[in-house]
């Protein structure tokens, strides 16, 4: 069986009709996957596919959204692994020293 095979089974098998382009969803998997991390790849194209149903985009729309979403994975800055730059490891001061049982929430 092959991709195209497994594509018109599953189709029946969700009771939809529609036009795959395979190479369309593939290159949008590869590039999530490469540029963003593995698990990226099944939720972009999962996420395309649900921006493209919700707003009933057209063939043309379609391969607007996958142009757009491949665009964010090729230009990600932040490869696989690579820390979030808003989760800063600042020091935290040591105040061990400082009696802080008077001290209400309402201080903070």
């Amino acid at each position: 069986m092959n991709l195209h095979d497994w594509i018109d089974e599953l189709c029946d098998v969700l009771d939809i009709e529609i036009e795959v382009d395979e190479a369309l969803i593939l290159d949008l998997a590869r590039d999530a996957a490469h540029n963003v991390v593995r698990p990226a790849a099944p939720i972009s194209t999962f996420l395309l596919g649900y921006a493209a149903g919700a707003s009933g985009a057209s063939v043309e729309q379609l391969e607007q959204l996958a142009a757009r979403a491949t665009t964010l994975a090729v230009n990600w800055e932040r490869p696989a692994g690579a820390p979030d730059p808003d989760d800063v490891d600042d020091p935290i001061p040591d105040d061990s020293a400082v009696d802080h049982s008077t001290e209400s929430a309402d201080d903070l």
